[in-house]
């Protein structure tokens, strides 16, 4: 398979294609309107996690039939410290629609600012250990680390 890649989008080492993280900027772009327009939350909302795979199918790159051929190649190595990356995100999600909700009735708008920029960061952060994991590190962070991230 790593031969089939080369040339492609999908690294040759790993398997795994940075397109994927853009699921993940989509979601962290809305989360960065809320403050400032708490009717985003509903597009917050309707943003549901979406597998590997899924993502692709869903795709109009050109290489997506490759990036979905190539996943059930991808090293356990590699695999298993991004599949924990991208749960942490999803995880993530479940909850902070609760939050900022809770923070938007209660009219807390500071509290609201700083939820959201918290949470985007740790996004953000959790997505760049899965850009790294794409390109080869199989660095992961654990849940002691995102609470205590999170306060």
């Amino acid at each position: 398979m790593q031969e089939k890649v080369k040339g492609s989008n999908i690294d040759s080492t790993t398997l795994l294609a940075t397109d994927y993280l853009n699921h993940f900027n989509e979601i962290v772009m809305l989360l960065e309107m809320v403050p400032d327009m708490p009717e985003m939350l509903d597009d917050v909302k309707e943003w549901q996690p979406k597998s590997y795979q899924d993502h692709f199918r869903d795709s109009t790159i050109v290489e997506k039939d490759l990036a979905i051929e190539a996943y059930d190649f991808v090293p356990a190595i590699y695999r298993e410290p991004f599949e924990q990356t991208i749960s942490q995100i999803n995880t993530m999600m479940e909850s902070t629609v609760q939050r900022l909700e809770q923070n938007i009735s209660d009219g807390a708008t500071d509290v609201l600012r700083a939820n959201v920029d918290n949470i985007s960061k740790l996004i953000q952060r959790l997505m760049d250990m899965a850009s790294g994991i794409i390109h080869g590190s199989a660095k992961t962070m654990d849940q002691s680390e995102i609470d205590d991230l999170l306060g």
